[in-house]
């Protein structure tokens, strides 16, 4: 995430995409995985494929640590999109104070993971569910205001 919120914006000019795109396309990534925390629902973004599900049990692995489910929710296209739109202008303030957050909240994900247990026996599942769908509400939000100023800054850009 620390590497995309450096060189996400070189890679999208690389592409030829722009950040209003980038802003939409996001924008409707992130209200989709909103819609499943709202509902309560796993999906295939929360949840391990078969294969991923058949390489953490089979017996030659030493470690299933590794096993790839918490990562692409972590560094996933949420993640990354909002990591880029917020540092997407360049200015070096700006990009260091996300990267500040980023590592901030990636510290609070690394003691929320290394407590999980503890965490899901005081909510219960319920109360996960509760805590997921408000913060699924909020996230909506945020989808949608990603997609409006994604389409304003696109209307913009057209009228120049």
């Amino acid at each position: 995430m620390f590497l995309f919120a450096l060189v996400g914006q070189g890679l999208l000019d690389a592409l030829g995409i722009g950040v209003p795109a980038f802003r939409i396309a996001g924008g409707a990534l992130l209200f989709l995985l909103s819609v499943d925390m709202v509902f309560a629902r796993p999906s295939g973004r929360r949840r391990a494929t078969a294969p991923e599900r058949e390489e953490a049990q089979e017996e030659n692995k030493e470690d299933i640590s590794v096993f790839p489910l918490a990562i692409p929710l972590i560094a996933g296209p949420g993640s990354l999109t909002t990591v880029l739109l917020y540092t997407g202008n360049g200015d070096i303030l700006e990009v260091a104070a996300v990267m500040g957050v980023l590592l901030i909240v990636l510290s609070l994900v690394l003691a929320s993971l290394l407590v999980a247990s503890r965490i899901m026996r005081a909510f219960g599942e319920t109360g996960a569910n509760v805590f997921s769908r408000v913060l699924g509400v909020l996230l909506a939000a945020l989808a949608v205001q990603f997609i409006l100023d994604g389409i304003q800054t696109s209307f913009a850009l057209a009228q120049t």
